[in-house]
């Protein structure tokens, strides 16, 4: 009598046939001591560096609960949800480029409109941030939350890249280091 196995039992015996190791790569920062709640964190150049971008605004829905939207054409900032909430254009939602705030302390918007379309993605090293109003040291328009961009100090390549796409849009950029004297820029 010839048994036969089923799919399952070979495939299960496939899997002990090829044991290997298996590697996960991730990023290890320490948040010990640093990160008081589950409300702030980091995310790494690794994490969204594949993610496509329509608009400069989406860098920061990589901060979870994080929601951005053009609600009325190009040309104005971002319309922003964090945790379901409505942000307007960032008046609760304080932003920071290497330390620099960026909210707009007068708009016609709204006191602490906030425009990220200068952003570069591609330079962007990693977003550090933090939700709800627990945070005083970041001062004014942070009721919501905080995001912190921290842009690249060195390329470990030069960049050029050109897009386009559907009316009239295109892109072009390139990023590179040089040498000037003794400091690479």
């Amino acid at each position: 009598m010839i048994l036969a196995a089923s799919p399952l039992a070979a495939a299960q015996d496939q899997v002990r046939d090829d044991d290997h190791d298996i590697i996960v790569y991730g990023r290890s920062l320490p948040q010990i001591g640093s990160a008081i709640s589950g409300s702030q964190g980091v995310v790494g150049y690794r994490d969204f560096e594949d993610k496509p971008l329509s608009r400069v605004g989406e860098l920061v829905e990589n901060v979870p609960g994080v929601i951005a939207t053009q609600h009325s054409g190009t040309g104005k900032a971002n319309q922003y949800f964090l945790r379901g909430f409505n942000l307007d254009h960032g008046t609760d939602f304080a932003a920071f480029v290497d330390g620099v705030p960026i909210n707009m302390r007068s708009h016609g918007h709204g006191q602490g409109y906030l425009d990220l379309n200068f952003l570069i993605p591609e330079l962007i090293e990693r977003i550090d941030y933090r939700k709800g109003p627990y945070f005083a040291d970041v001062g004014d328009f942070s009721a919501a939350g905080t995001v912190m961009f921290k842009t690249m100090d060195r390329l470990q390549r030069p960049i050029v890249e050109a897009t386009t796409g559907s009316y009239g849009y295109y892109r072009a950029l390139a990023a590179g280091n040089a040498t000037v004297g003794k400091e690479t820029c």
